[in-house]
């Protein structure tokens, strides 16, 4: 983490300072300071962390920024006066890693870019000292708190930028500057801010604003809103996915029960195994690849970084149920891209018993929203899924559009969530494979955690 003194640190925030400390770690929350740390308030629209430095102060910080129209620090609180601490934190982090030996790739993207971080990570790890995105500091003041959370010699820093609206991505990538930048896909997620997937992909592609020279963008190939603008970019570009137009595909791939094996081809064929389900993740991984190609990681270094990936949680993770029952707990987050995706996955899947899918409402879909949702429910395979359980008023339109290919009797929707619970656990028995699927907000982890 950043260790610099106040006088070290002024000139990179354009500050003022007063008094002298040597600061290690960096906070913007009275509750996370360490002893040594320097306090950075933010002024939001309904808080103002500066109200809290008295408290920061006690807890054991070293120093602050301190805005400059707020009220007096503190006495006897070194701090460096500054005009605006959001923008002196961005600052402060852009500076730090551009005072460090790492080489940085950004990843983003609407679907799978956490999946994709974790396996950037995990095979860049078996060679080189790695740091990536922990948790969901992925946004403007997560991402620069990443930075500063970075080690002296930390070789690879792999940062993960999300989204609300355009301009942001651009934002953390000027601070970045990564080396390379992957974009998993372009998604649904975001339409109601952004409009359109043509409004999305622009967003996503201001990744590239950052890319220092000679640096290297990573993408979809087959998606055309990013190979169009790809074609015409200043920078080298590669592209992954499931045909040999691209630089990366696979040319075989098995589903099996406890992950994904495939086989690309490149000077020879190498194959490679995934401890996670889906063909989705299988274009996540030649992701990573293509980023570990980049620096010089040998295949057998990337096969062993792949087998021993950990996903962050709830993200097609396999749960061990009760009575024998498997989960497939992908409850995190959804767009009919990913639940597409995570319903062809158990469809794909070998099971003992029956293959249950409990979806749930997809939110922040704009005005197409029920659209959608009647959508997904019309690609479910009646051949392939024994039931659909449904959650929430979004999720009855799931349900609506199910209703074409499956019989009354195998459709169950709900808008309790505990009256689901009950119904599920008097159905589901030895064998069986429950895929769960929603947006954050409808809470479904309390659907896993019933039957684990």
């Amino acid at each position: 983490m950043i260790k610099r003194t106040l006088q070290d640190i002024a000139p990179w925030v354009n500050g003022e300072k007063l008094g002298n400390a040597e600061i290690s770690g960096v906070s913007t929350d009275t509750r996370t300071i360490r002893e040594g740390s320097l306090f950075v308030p933010i002024a939001g629209e309904h808080f103002n962390g500066h109200d809290f430095g008295e408290k920061a102060r006690d807890n054991g910080a070293a120093a602050a920024l301190w805005g400059k129209n707020q009220p007096a620090p503190p006495a006897g609180f070194p701090v460096i006066y500054v005009e605006d601490t959001l923008q002196a934190l961005q600052d402060l982090a852009r500076n730090y890693l551009a005072s460090l030996p790492a080489r940085v790739i950004g990843i983003t993207g609407s679907n799978g870019k956490t999946t994709t971080k974790d396996m950037v990570a995990s095979v860049l790890g078996t060679t080189y000292k790695v740091q990536k995105t922990e948790g969901n500091y992925n946004n403007h003041i997560g991402l620069p708190l990443t930075i500063l959370g970075l080690e002296e010699d930390t070789e690879m820093a792999v940062l993960e930028m999300g989204m609300s609206g355009r301009g942001e991505i651009e934002l953390l990538s000027s601070i970045a500057r990564p080396h390379a930048a992957v974009i998993t896909n372009i998604g649904e997620s975001h339409l109601q801010d952004l409009g359109s997937r043509e409004g999305i992909s622009e967003a996503k592609f201001e990744i590239a604003a950052g890319l220092r020279e000679n640096g290297t963008l990573i993408i979809d190939g087959e998606e055309p809103l990013l190979t169009k603008k790809a074609a015409s970019a200043p920078f080298r570009v590669l592209t992954f996915g499931t045909s040999d137009t691209n630089d990366y595909y696979p040319v075989r791939s098995e589903q099996k029960k406890d992950g994904t094996n495939f086989t690309i081809y490149k000077e020879a064929e190498e194959s490679f195994f995934i401890p996670v389900l889906g063909s989705h993740n299988i274009n996540n991984a030649l992701a990573a690849i293509a980023v570990a190609g980049l620096f010089e990681v040998s295949y057998s270094s990337i096969r062993k970084g792949l087998e021993r990936l950990q996903v962050t949680g709830m993200r097609t993770e396999l749960v061990e149920g009760r009575d024998g029952v498997t989960v497939i707990n992908d409850a995190y987050n959804a767009s009919p891209t990913s639940m597409r995706a995570a319903v062809k996955l158990l469809q794909d899947l070998q099971a003992d018993g029956k293959k249950i899918v409990v979806l749930a409402d997809m939110l922040e879909l704009g005005e197409k929203e029920e659209t959608f949702h009647m959508e997904t429910g019309k690609d479910i395979e009646a051949a392939e899924i024994d039931y659909v359980f449904t959650l929430g008023s979004l999720g009855r339109k799931i349900a609506e559009g199910a209703a074409v290919n499956f019989s009354e009797n195998r459709l169950l929707s709900f808008d309790d969530k505990q009256a689901l619970i009950k119904e599920l656990g008097s159905l589901v028995g030895r064998g069986d494979v429950v895929l769960v699927k929603g947006s954050r907000g409808m809470k479904l982890e309390e659907v896993v955690q019933s039957l684990a």
